[in-house]
């Protein structure tokens, strides 16, 4: 077991490049000024041969081998489960670790699921590979954490409200081409996605599960349990994807085994890192997407009591699904291994 970074400028591969994720962690790794000594960008063969900019030089994307990773240090890996179990054992042979935005490994005992703000010493007992949570989980934990620092927590209810980002780029520029052929008259005809987007939403499009809820409402249940270590939480979610471009957004429900003032609430969550109180009860002005498009903090508010449990609150939170959700806690965990 392993936990930390050299001290030193690092050899980074990001996995998965050409994606959106990709693209979002080349642009965070110059902005947070990581200290990167060479850089290799990997993906699969239909995108090996084209070249990003980064640092103000052309990078040629790679197409990924088993000796791709000699003398890497970190792998930023973002192309999916079955590319990240692929590649697991010649990454962590190299001596790399490996920071995971798949589902692969995120309920593998032994693997650190990790949101730095919510349970970051989690991160320093990995064993070679850490797991990013799923980005609503993120979204949401961010908000729970510290709430569930002060009240026991006994049941948790939300419904998500997520944008054409978690499909991937595709979906995006779906969405787009899709809104401009409603608004010339047209039909929709989706290639992406299950179902037309624009102008029209649907449930998540994750196979269902036998209990009947879908893949990704599960991912929050179990991924929110491991992260905050309570296996026994009550929870329970319903995910749609909405015509939003780039932002997930969050209706919560949170009791605890014990009234929590409202107030007290606020001021928590006001003082939480990585969240940002957006509340304006006279002007009923609150958190919206284009509040967190391209920014770091998760917006919360409209904070108030359940009126029908004395012991619940409500709250709404909007989030950046590609930066906080997926690039973002990517690189703050790497930055946990090097601060420590």
């Amino acid at each position: 077991m392993y936990s930390t970074l050299p001290d030193r400028p690092l050899n980074v591969a990001v996995l998965g490049a050409s994606g959106a994720v990709g693209q979002e962690l080349l642009l965070l790794l110059q902005e947070r000024h990581f200290p990167v000594a060479q850089l290799k960008l990997m993906a699969s063969s239909r995108s090996a041969g084209t070249t990003r900019q980064w640092s103000g030089e052309a990078i040629t994307v790679e197409e990924v081998t088993a000796q791709s990773f000699k003398g890497v240090d970190l792998v930023l890996a973002s192309a999916g489960g079955s590319v990240s179990r692929q590649w697991r054992e010649a990454i962590t042979a190299s001596g790399a670790v490996m920071v995971d935005n798949s589902s692969a490994f995120r309920m593998e005992p032994g693997v650190p699921l990790v949101v730095p703000e919510v349970n970051p010493k989690a991160a320093l007992e990995h064993r070679g590979v850490i797991a990013n949570p799923n980005c609503t989980t993120i979204l949401l934990t961010l908000a729970l954490a510290p709430l569930a620092a002060h009240r026991a927590l006994r049941r948790v209810v939300v419904s998500t409200y997520q944008s054409a980002s978690g499909a991937g780029a595709r979906a995006m520029e779906e969405l787009k081409g899709l809104s401009r052929v409603v608004l010339d008259g047209g039909t929709p005809v989706s290639e992406v996605l299950p179902h037309p987007l624009a102008f029209n939403l649907f449930l998540h499009n994750s196979p269902l599960q036998p209990n009947h809820y879908c893949e990704e409402e599960m991912k929050m249940v179990n991924e929110t349990r491991k992260i905050m270590d309570l296996p026994d939480l009550r929870f329970s979610a319903t995910c749609v994807r909405v015509p939003v471009l780039r932002a997930h957004s969050e209706a919560v429900n949170i009791e605890f085994n014990e009234p929590f003032p409202v107030e007290e609430a606020r001021h928590l969550l006001e003082q939480a890192a990585g969240v940002e109180l957006i509340e304006d009860l006279a002007a009923n002005r609150f958190p919206m997407p284009i509040d967190v498009t391209g920014r770091d903090p998760v917006a919360v508010g409209r904070i108030r009591q359940d009126i029908s449990d004395p012991n619940a609150l409500e709250l709404w939170l909007c989030g950046d699904q590609i930066r906080k959700g997926a690039a973002l806690n990517a690189i703050q965990i790497a930055e946990l291994l090097i601060a420590s």
